[in-house]
């Protein structure tokens, strides 16, 4: 649970897909965060929650539907969906808050 919390609480957007492996959506949803975890690299995190294994964070978050991602940043969660995203849907919500690398060197 804490490793959880420091990854949420970075900085770097982080993309949380909460997840069942018996949830035919979430196994579409899958290869989608693959690809869009290929696209952005080390600019965002992408974690993948099984909800059976951590109720307690499922619980914690309100999940219950799944495919539900949850993006956070500085351990705030800015952005929320219910039901599988696609790529480009999902690029476009990491884009918009990475802080851009010129503006990284200057901290």
């Amino acid at each position: 649970m804490s490793e959880f919390n420091d990854i949420i609480s970075s900085d770097k957007p982080t993309l949380v897909d909460f997840f069942a492996t018996w949830c035919g959506p979430c196994k579409i949803q899958g290869p989608i965060l693959e690809q869009v975890k290929t696209k952005v690299g080390d600019d965002a995190n992408i974690i993948k929650v099984d909800i059976d294994k951590n109720q307690e964070l499922a619980a914690r978050y309100r999940v219950q539907s799944v495919p539900t991602l949850i993006m956070f940043q500085n351990g705030e969660a800015i952005w929320r969906a219910v039901g599988v995203q696609q790529a480009d849907v999902l690029e476009s919500i990491i884009y918009n808050h990475i802080t851009p690398k010129s503006e990284r060197n200057n901290m």
